[in-house]
Parts: structure tokens; sequence; C-alpha cells
């Protein structure tokens, strides 16, 4: 709404006035390169506009908005936007925000593992139920032998002890599963992460609780992000950026990157975990 709400006072007001809370027209002369406009907003959308009223409310843009600029850039041309290399702000932008939703998919994964005592008894269970495997095996090719020899009265033992075994190996199977079901934080309710945008999800949903969460805004904004992030990082794989002063904050590497350097040219950022 926050968006929407900006664009209809921005064709109300004019984007100039509503620019710095509603301060005259100081920024009517606002430069397309200047530090203060928020070039994602002119590459693309804005992080900040893509999950407003969510749990991942990023609140208001720091920098500026402008239609005008946004409509000046989209009707540059090509070698005009290759010079400012806005993409790669928009790039980094959105990395940022992807590699937080990452580390939260991350830490929501290993809050759903097992303990050490579940783990214990999984692979206890797991034993078990491989001996008792290879015992009916050799049980039965004990009988085959029996039965062809004439020897019934032992191939029948040998066939009740085989009935037994697998009695035994059909009741460690049915506790490694209840153990499967239960163990974990998540329990009863069957709990998985959305790799996507990290909410958590039940197995146990249906159809349309699902629906809801794959068309709720939240997960439809890191999706669209990461998409639009793997179509950048493609089109611009092994283009360099262009250069741009030391002192300029936004330069490669500068503050606002993190101080992590480059990380452009040859297709330099990175894919996560698979998930695009």
């Amino acid at each position: 709404m926050a968006a929407e709400q900006r664009k209809l006072l921005e064709q109300l007001m004019g984007a100039d006035q509503l620019i710095g809370t509603g301060a005259p027209s100081r920024n009517a002369q606002l430069s397309i390169t200047d530090q203060k406009v928020c070039r994602s907003y002119l590459v693309g959308t804005c992080p900040h506009d893509l999950f407003t009223n969510t749990k991942q409310d990023l609140g208001p843009c720091p920098k500026i908005h402008s239609e005008g600029l946004k409509t000046e850039y989209e009707t540059a041309s090509a070698a005009e936007k290759a010079k400012w290399g806005f993409e790669y702000d928009y790039m980094r932008d959105m990395q940022k925000y992807i590699d937080d939703c990452d580390r939260r998919i991350d830490s929501a994964q290993r809050r759903l593992e097992k303990t050490p005592d579940e783990i214990r008894q999984t692979n206890n269970l797991l034993k078990q139920i491989s001996d008792l495997s290879k015992t009916i095996n050799t049980g039965l090719l004990e009988i085959s032998v029996l039965g062809e020899t004439g020897s019934v009265a032992l191939a029948l033992n040998e066939l009740h002890k085989v009935r037994t075994t697998k009695h035994q190996k059909e009741t460690c199977e049915r506790e490694l599963k209840n153990l499967q079901d239960t163990s974990g934080p998540s329990g009863h309710q069957k709990l998985q992460v959305c790799d996507v945008c990290g909410a958590y999800l039940s197995r146990l949903d249906n159809d349309r609780r699902l629906a809801d969460h794959f068309f709720g805004k939240m997960h439809m904004g890191y999706s669209d992000m990461r998409k639009t992030y793997k179509k950048l990082s493609e089109e611009l794989k092994g283009r360099p950026p262009p250069s741009r002063h030391h002192d300029d904050e936004d330069s490669w590497g500068g503050r606002s990157g993190g101080g992590r350097g480059p990380r452009y040219g040859g297709g330099g950022y990175r894919k996560r975990g698979g998930r695009w």
C-alpha cells in the first residue's frame, strides 16, 4: 500500500513536491546520478516496496523515489545506461536482502533438525533393521537347502524363526517411522521451511493454504527478487561495471557494499543454495 499511496501523492502533488517530505522544490533539479536517488527504484523495484505490510516490511526507503527520474532512466539509451551502471547497484541491493533471507532459511532449517538423542535412536533402529534383514535372508536360504535335502521338520522350524524375525523387523520399521514423524521441534506439525522466503510450512496444509502462501506478498516478493537477480547476473556476466570516483560511497566495493570489494565482472555474484 505504501508504494501505491506514494504514487497517488506524486500524481496529486507532483513528484518533486513530495520529495523531502513536502519541502519546497529544492530537489526539482535533482540529477539522475545523485547519490540520494534510489537506483534500485530506477532500474526495477526497490526492495523496500516489495514487502510492505508483511513480516519482512523493510520500512520506507531512505533514498528518493522520483517517477520523473525513473522515466528518464527508462527512456535513456543503452549506452547511457551502461555508463551509469545502475544495474550493479540494483544487484548489490538485491544480493543484500537475498543473503539475509538465505541466512534465515539456514537458521530455520537448523531449528528443525533432530536432537542428538533422536539421531542416536534413528541410527540404532536402522542398524537393527539391517541386521534383521540379513537374518531373514539367511533363514530363507537355509529353508531352501533343508527343503531340497528333505529335512521337512528342520525347514518348518527355520520358517517359524524367519516369521518371528520378520515381525521384529516390522516393529522396528514402525518405531522408525514414528520417530521420523514426531522428532525435531517440528513434531507432529511436520514443518518444513520454504526455500524461497524462509516461512514455515506444514506438510499437512491443504491446497488452499499452500496457494495462499505461494501467492502471498512476501513469497512473491522474494521470488521476483531472486528471478530478477538471476536474470541480471546472467545479462551482466563478464561485463565490468563502469569506473566511479573512489570518494563516491556507492563506488564498487565502497561503504554501501559492505566492504566486500567488486563482485561483478565475470559473473562475480553468486547463487546461494540453489534458491533462485
